[in-house]
């Protein structure tokens, strides 16, 4: 292990909510007693789970400093909460159950920490090279800069960036003066939103990534991108000036697509630029991917990342905006079941 020094040691405590994913939880961890730098301890809260992870956690115990809670089913916010209640660490570093921790991740980020220090961060997410070709495929969907993964941006400073909740994390001060999660879809971005409104910096720190499996079937990505949208008009009914135009290109794009789908029908060139957006995602991940496989399905992925966004988006607009009721929350939970 090397040695590492720096001004100030940072002791981290990493949340991890945990809801029948025994199996996930175990590439995490093993994932995490693999880390260059060690100064953490792992709080793993089980929502009242039916598959339990207390077996798993206990065979970690003497590898790693983990506590394992189990409490009742309360959602995902009131579980990372539940956690940061009883974290004892400087920085709380929130992970999701799938997500598997480079073996320099910590190292990484103490380092950026002690270099331009920031009291909220979130990194981007990449495929490992374990994962499936639809896992890989969907990875390029919610990364590209040609789907919505473009919404979430490249460059290395941004501007009131918000961190997402799969690789996000905050000072203890942070978090004892803004307080934690909202119980609603969007919680991250809704945080986020608190942070800097306190007057507390938030940055994207672009080298400490993590490998994020998502989903893994075509059926619960649509799902998980479609509550995407959704939330994007309950964090505009709460925050009317967080909604940019930006926000809405998915839905134009599949407006404009299906526009173009019936004129088509009238003269085959008006289906032009849907073939040249179809031959872009092929190229471009093909180049990322090196495989022919992940370039295809990655075309069937991004139609489904962008129409289930911008679907979920025009559904709660009509529905919360036009309408003029405020039902988003609980339409998404319905849905989400």
């Amino acid at each position: 292990m090397p040695i590492i020094n720096f001004r100030k040691v940072i002791k981290f405590s990493i949340i991890i909510p945990v809801y029948n994913r025994p199996d996930e939880i175990t590439e995490l961890l093993e994932s995490l007693e693999k880390q260059s730098y060690q100064n953490f301890e792992v709080l793993i809260i089980e929502d009242g789970s039916t598959q339990k992870s207390d077996h798993i956690i206990e065979s970690f115990s003497k590898k790693l400093d983990v506590k394992y809670f189990f409490k009742e089913n309360t959602g995902r916010s009131f579980t990372r909460n539940y956690g940061m209640e009883r974290a004892t660490g400087d920085y709380f570093i929130l992970f999701d159950s799938d997500c598997i921790i480079p073996p320099q991740y910590f190292e990484t980020l103490h380092n950026r920490l002690q270099e331009n220090y920031t009291d909220c961060f979130g990194g981007p997410d990449n495929a490992h090279e374990s994962f499936t070709t639809i896992q890989k495929a969907i990875n390029y969907s919610m990364t590209s800069f040609f789907t919505t993964g473009g919404i979430r941006g490249g460059k290395e400073k941004m501007d009131k960036f918000h961190p997402r909740s799969f690789n996000m994390g905050f000072s203890k001060a942070v978090y004892e003066k803004v307080g934690g999660f909202a119980n609603m879809f969007g919680e991250d971005i809704d945080l986020s939103i608190r942070i800097m409104e306190a007057g507390f910096t938030t940055r994207l720190i672009r080298d400490a990534y993590v490998f994020h499996k998502r989903r893994v079937s075509f059926k619960k990505f649509f799902k998980q991108v479609y509550t995407f949208g959704l939330a994007r008009i309950t964090l505009y009914k709460k925050y009317p000036k967080s909604l940019k135009l930006v926000h809405a290109l998915p839905s134009l794009f599949l407006l404009g697509a299906a526009l173009l789908v019936i004129l088509s029908v009238f003269c085959w060139l008006f289906i032009t630029p849907l073939l040249l957006y179809i031959f872009i995602i092929f190229t471009d991940s093909l180049m990322k991917n090196k495989s022919l496989t992940i370039a295809f399905i990655s075309i069937y992925t991004s139609f489904i990342q962008i129409s289930g966004y911008g679907s979920g988006f025009l559904t709660a607009f009509f529905k919360n905006v036009i309408s003029g009721k405020s039902e988003t929350d609980e339409f998404i939970s319905k849905f989400y079941k």
